[in-house]
Parts: structure tokens; C-alpha cells; sequence
């Protein structure tokens, strides 16, 4: 069999030592929470602004559009984790379904994935924080507050927020999760009471005209991207969290019942949230005036003569922010662990401590997060993320259709509805917003997949432990 498309047991787990497993520890509500903790955070408090600005008031149909590609691709994933209840998301399934080449560019991708946007968040955060410093009338040194690309040194407030996220991933999974809750329940007492003050006060004038930019992705005369399907792709980083909860399969409690409820109910929950923000946003002000904005909530908040709620969402934001950060760096450090475990990785990564929680590859992934957010801008972080994303859930899709004719009787405990319907439009969909992101970005992502092949041909070819004869 070839190196490039030899395949994992589907019976993963029975073929993993017990010091290299990791402890089921958690259940559905705090997978729920795993996926709110990730997908409600810089989408929402940073990212609508930049939506706006790519498609005006039709941002709101680009959150739904972006909605609809994740509850497909949530679908075909809640099949696959149930399936394969083990950790590493999309590239356990690709490894096991469509082969190691594949797996390895997926596992490639989704460190890019989750390691970007850690950093973006974290860069999101840092403007909320200094937003609410500058208020206070404490000011951080413009060299101190962006990164390189904007003039400045270092990002810190971003790079201390990534240093204290990883301390708290260090001291275990449980411990982590039951923070998040918290976290979780912060961000949406601050959303409801941004919602409180801006449904009194929508405009229907805001909302025309509803398309200004059209529907799908271009470049403008002024060389800016425009259109719904430039938004959606640029937005669709902040629907990341589901997957992320995919990465917990090993360690969740009652994996068939639990990882269907988590992926599911956090997508629908989430979406609903995205919409109705997004419109009192763009209903209650002119989207021109924030969509600039690093804090457009607050900013949005301020403008209406509110500089108390204004304030109170800076910090909310300040406290809750950190749960995307912290969500998807486990997410970050599960992909690298399993990688490990299958041999594509020196196997220090995939050591763990006498608690079963894999530190090293914990304190490894937050200087990788910490690099990022200090020294990159938010824009070009978000976008990368996304292409990663979506190759993860083209493929996802593909497994799904693939084991439904070559192992039909295989015992599914959740099956995903309508899936010759659903699964090849989150496929095509995954396809057609990875083409609407703009040109650079995508060569930016081959060029990443590029170094990964490399990596993969002088290491992961020969040291795999399928090529060891190990399964």
C-alpha cells in the first residue's frame, strides 16, 4: 500500500496503549459550552464590523449563509465522532477513511487553524482591553499595543493573554472546561444586554441598501473585496468552535449521545445569536461608522449614549474573550497529540503527565498562539483560518459519503439526516467559500500546505507508525 494512502483501523481506540489515552472526563452540557466558549467571541465582538464593511447590511445574510455550511458540515461531523469517538477531529476520520496523504495535509491544516485563530482572538481581545484601559485613563505604549504590521513592536496584551490561557490548559481538561462555563455565562448576560439597548433603537433605514456590494465576491475599482460571499467567507471564522468539539471525542463520557447534543446544540444556539446580533448592530447605526472598529459593539454602544453599557461590554469581552482562546488552543493541542500518537510527530508531543493531560505539547502550542498574536494583523489571521476550516469540512463531508457505500452496516449512532443531500452541499459549499476568500489568502494557504508536504516527506513518510507496521 502506498505511503500516501495507507489507512488507520476505524477501531482506533482498540489499538492505543492506556498511558497515551486520554481520560473521558466530560459530558454534553460542557460540551455545549466548549462550543458556545468558541464560537461566540471574536465573530461576534470584532468581526461583525469587518463583515459589515465587506457587505454592508447584507452582513447579516452572510451570517446566515455561513450558518447554513456549518449545520451540514456539523451534521456529517456528528456522524464521523460518533463513529470514530477518538480525539483529533478531521484528521482521525481522514486518516482512518481516506487515507495518511490526506490526513497529514488536514492535521497540517487545522494547526494553522486553530493556531490562527487563537492568535486572532487573542489580537481581538487586546483592542477590547486596551479600548477599556484608554478609558480608565491608562495608556499602553503604541510600540507595546500592535504588532510589527501596524507599527508597532509587540502585540503584549495579546501575547499575556495566550500566556495565561496555556497556564490554565496545563493544569487539565476538566479544570479548563468548568472555567469556560463561567466565561460562557459572562459573554451572554453582555450580548443580551447589548441586545437590550439596541432593538429600542433600529432604524429600517440602516438596512437600505440591504446589498450594496452585490452577492458574490469581487474586487472593487479602490481594489477592496466586496459581496455577501466575501463577507461569509471572511465570517465564517466565527463558526470554528463546533470542530473544535469534535477534538474532545476521547474524552467525553457517553461519546454517542454527548458529541451529537454538543456539536449540534452549540451551532444552532450559536447561529441564532450571530443573526440577531448582527442585525441589532446594523439596525441601530450607520454600518460605514463601525464597521472600522476593533470594538464595534462597544463602539456601537457608545454612539447611542450609552457609555456605561459601553463599557460594561469592553469588559465582558476583556473576561470572555479568553474562552475562544482557551477552546481552540485544546483544540490545537489534541490535533498535535494524536499526530503524534500515530508516529506523523516526534513522539514528545504526545506525552502525558501523571494527571493524563498533555502538557508539554500545551506550553509548545501557547509560544506557537503567543508568536502570532504578537507580531500579526487580525485581518490576515482570520482569513487563513478559514481556508484550514473548510478543507476540514470538504473532507469531513467526503468521509462521510465514502464509509456510507463502503461500510454501510457499520453501527452509526447518529446518522446524518438526508445525507446525500446534506453532506455533498457542505462539500461544494466548503469549496465555493474557500474560492470566495480573496486571491492571497489562498496562496498563502497552499504555500503553508506546500511546507507540510515537505515536512511530511523528510519526516511523518517513514517514522508513521503504519509504515512501522503499527496500527
Amino acid at each position: 500500500m502506498s505511503f500516501w494512502t495507507r489507512r488507520k483501523s476505524l477501531d482506533v481506540l482498540a489499538h492505543i496503549s492506556a498511558d497515551r489515552q486520554l481520560k473521558p472526563t466530560l459530558g454534553w452540557p460542557h460540551l455545549i459550552a466548549l462550543g458556545i466558549g468558541a464560537v461566540i467571541g471574536t465573530g461576534i465582538f470584532v468581526l461583525v464590523g469587518r463583515g459589515a464593511d465587506y457587505a454592508g447590511p447584507s452582513v447579516i445574510l452572510a451570517f446566515i449563509l455561513a450558518g447554513a455550511l456549518s449545520v451540514c458540515a456539523a451534521l456529517a461531523y456528528a456522524e464521523m465522532a460518533t463513529i470514530l469517538p477518538a480525539a483529533g477531529s478531521a484528521y482521525t476520520y481522514t486518516y482512518s477513511v481516506l487515507g495518511e496523504g490526506l490526513a497529514w495535509i488536514v492535521g497540517w491544516s487545522l494547526i494553522l487553524e486553530y493556531g490562527v485563530t487563537c492568535g486572532a482572538v487573542a489580537s481581538g481581545w487586546s483592542g477590547y482591553m486596551i479600548g477599556l484601559l484608554n478609558s480608565w485613563g491608562v495608556h499602553i505604549p503604541d510600540a507595546l499595543a500592535v504588532g510589527p504590521s501596524a507599527g508597532g513592536i509587540v502585540n503584549l496584551p495579546a501575547v499575556l493573554i495566550v500566556a495565561a490561557v496555556t497556564c490554565l490548559l496545563a493544569r487539565g481538561t476538566k479544570e479548563s472546561a468548568t472555567v469556560n462555563v463561567v466565561l460562557v455565562a459572562i459573554k451572554m448576560l453582555a450580548l443580551a444586554m447589548f441586545v437590550f439597548f439596541t432593538l429600542q433603537v433600529i432604524h429600517p433605514g440602516n438596512f437600505e441598501p440591504f446589498s450594496p456590494y452585490g452577492f458574490p465576491s469581487h474586487v472593487d475599482e479602490d481594489g477592496h473585496t466586496r459581496g455577501v460571499m466575501a463577507a461569509a467567507a471572511i465570517i465564517f471564522f466565527a463558526y470554528l468552535g463546533f470542530d473544535a468539539v469534535s477534538t474532545a471525542a476521547e474524552e467525553v463520557k457517553n461519546p454517542g449521545k454527548d458529541l451529537t447534543i454538543g456539536i449540534l446544540g452549540s451551532l444552532v444556539i450559536c447561529t441564532a445569536i450571530y443573526i440577531l446580533i448582527s442585525y441589532c448592530a446594523i439596525g441601530s447605526w450607520d454600518f460605514h461608522e463601525f464597521a472600522g472598529s476593533r470594538e464595534p459593539l462597544a463602539f456601537i454602544l457608545r454612539s447611542l449614549d450609552h457609555p456605561a453599557a459601553a463599557q460594561l461590554i469592553g469588559i465582558a469581552a476583556v473576561v470572555a474573550l479568553p474562552s475562544v482562546i482557551l477552546v481552540m488552543m485544546y483544540g490545537q493541542t489534541r490535533v498535535l497529540f494524536v499526530m503524534s500518537r500515530d508516529g506523523l510527530l516526534p513522539n514528545k508531543l504526545s506525552q502525558l503527565s501523571g494527571d493524563h493531560t498533555p502538557v508539554f505539547v500545551t506550553l509548545l502550542t501557547g509560544g506557537f498562539v503567543a508568536v502570532i498574536a504578537g507580531f500579526f494583523r487580525i485581518d490576515e489571521i482570520a482569513e487563513l483560518s478559514n481556508a484550514g476550516t473548510l478543507l476540514a469540512f470538504l473532507l469531513v463531508a467526503v468521509c462521510v459519503m465514502v464509509l456510507r457505500v463502503t461500510h454501510p452496516k457499520l453501527e452509526r449512532k447518529f446518522r446524518c439526516p438526508l445525507v446525500w443531500i446534506v453532506a455533498p452541499i457542505a462539500a461544494a459549499g466548503s469549496l465555493y467559500f474557500i474560492v470566495s476568500l480573496p486571491n492571497l489568502t489562498i496562496l498563502r494557504f497552499v504555500g503553508w500546505n506546500v511546507i507540510g508536504v515537505l515536512v511530511y516527506l523528510a519526516y511523518g513518510r517513514t517514522r508513521a507508525n503504519l509504515a512501522r507496521g503499527v496500527n
